[in-house]
């Protein structure tokens, strides 16, 4: 079982998003979110829903690692049919 900040980082290395990025999204500093995505800072309820609306995935994939491991596995498929 992983921790819910590992499954963030996950699905956002295959979704090619770089923490910049979400950093930028979150209003926050690369260096503050990548405590974040390590765990050593907690991420609030805010902060996963913009993280999740930036993805384009539903807060609970976070929660769920099966659910993570799947729609890794959709993101790569899109990626392999040209959708993404």
């Amino acid at each position: 079982m992983r921790f819910v900040h590992e499954n963030v980082g996950l699905i956002r290395r295959a979704c090619h998003v770089t923490k910049t990025d979400v950093a930028k999204h979150l209003g926050m500093s690369t260096q503050g979110y990548r405590y974040l995505e390590n765990g050593k800072s907690r991420l609030d309820v805010e902060r996963f829903r913009k993280i999740a609306e930036l993805l384009n995935i539903k807060i609970s994939v976070f929660f769920d690692d099966e659910l993570t491991d799947l729609t890794i596995k959709n993101i790569k498929l899109q990626r392999i049919n040209g959708g993404g």
